[in-house]
Parts: structure tokens; C-alpha cells; sequence
């Protein structure tokens, strides 16, 4: 079979792909389920469009009833920009950026971990923590918990509804995040 060249590989016709849709319904219809009706024109009128659209849909899907949940994603850029408005967590030098939390989550194929796992790191740092090839060990040096700081950021952009029990937890976390920037005020004495 000869090589076939890049322009042609990946395309599919009009007709093939009412095809694929069809035989798509009909074995959906077979498994029991409902046949799903598919859109036989995108109608999206921009790729950034399309990508709302998809990004719509993907998070109508719960999949925490899954036997082994996919762990969630949260995307947020009015917290991420919050984020980086605040002091460095290792020196209080400004401005700074929102690190993603690698240790927070378990990877994924090109996917950053959510964005409640973000914490501030003036430029010099956020390099240096991803440079270093354990982030873990990194943190553990600098002897800040960046999960509880990330906690309190997130906290701080999305408020819980208070409870008597739930009231006493934030306020335990507050006593932490004051206590971190006080390791920060030795850090940068």
C-alpha cells in the first residue's frame, strides 16, 4: 500500500461521516439506550465557540458515581488571576504567579491539576519548584504546606455556606494561612 500523505490522512466526507452517525444511532439503539439524535451540521459559528460548547457539555457529566471517580478539573480564571494578585508564599515579593499544585493531583495527559490547587510564587520560585523534579521535596524544604494555603485561596473566592461545625474549620484554616505568612516574614528578614 503506497504512503499516504499528510493532507489526505485524517479526512472524512460528508456522506461518511452521515454514515458513521448512522451506524453511530443504530448501535446506541441496540445497546438499549435511547438513540441520541446528532447535530448533521456543526452549528457552532467560531473554534472558540465549539470549545464553549464542548466545554458545556463535558461538564454536565457526573462522574463521581464512577466505581473509581476521574478526579474534577475546576477551571476558574477569576481565582487564578485572584491568586496571583497575592504576595509570593516563600518570600511576599509581588507580583507573582499562580502555580498549579502538581502533588495535589494524579497527572494527566496534558492536563494541568484544578485550579483550587493554585498558590502564589513570585517568578524565581514558580521556576525553581518546577525545575526541581520533586515538588514534594521542594515544599517540604521550604516548610510550607501549600495544600492548606491553596485551601485558603480557594476558600476565599468560593465561599462554603457556614455551619456551627464547618465556622470553627475556616476559622482554624485563617489561624493557619497567618501563621504561614508570619514563616514568610522570617523567610524574607
Amino acid at each position: 500500500m503506497p504512503p499516504i500523505g499528510l493532507s489526505a490522512k485524517n479526512t472524512l466526507t460528508t456522506a461518511d461521516a452521515k454514515r458513521v452517525e448512522q451506524a453511530f444511532n443504530e448501535k446506541l439503539a441496540s445497546v438499549g439506550a435511547d438513540a441520541v439524535e446528532l447535530p448533521s451540521k456543526q452549528t457552532a459559528k467560531s473554534p472558540v465557540a465549539a470549545r464553549a460548547n464542548e466545554r458545556r457539555r463535558a461538564s454536565a457529566i457526573d462522574k463521581t458515581a464512577l466505581t473509581l471517580p476521574v478526579p474534577r478539573r475546576i477551571r476558574d480564571r477569576e481565582h487564578v488571576k485572584a491568586v496571583a494578585k497575592q504576595p509570593c508564599l516563600v518570600c511576599g515579593r509581588r507580583p507573582a504567579d499562580a502555580h498549579h499544585l502538581r502533588i495535589a493531583q494524579s497527572p494527566a495527559l496534558g492536563r494541568k491539576v484544578s485550579d483550587e490547587f493554585t498558590v502564589p510564587l513570585c517568578r524565581g520560585h514558580h521556576r525553581e519548584a518546577h525545575r526541581c523534579g520533586d515538588e514534594a521535596a521542594w515544599w517540604r524544604k521550604t516548610g510550607i504546606d501549600p495544600g492548606a494555603a491553596a485551601r485558603v485561596l480557594w476558600l476565599k473566592s468560593h465561599p462554603v455556606p457556614l455551619s456551627a461545625a464547618s465556622a470553627e474549620s475556616a476559622h482554624a484554616a485563617g489561624r493557619h494561612m497567618g501563621s504561614i505568612r508570619r514563616n514568610e516574614a522570617n523567610l524574607a528578614g
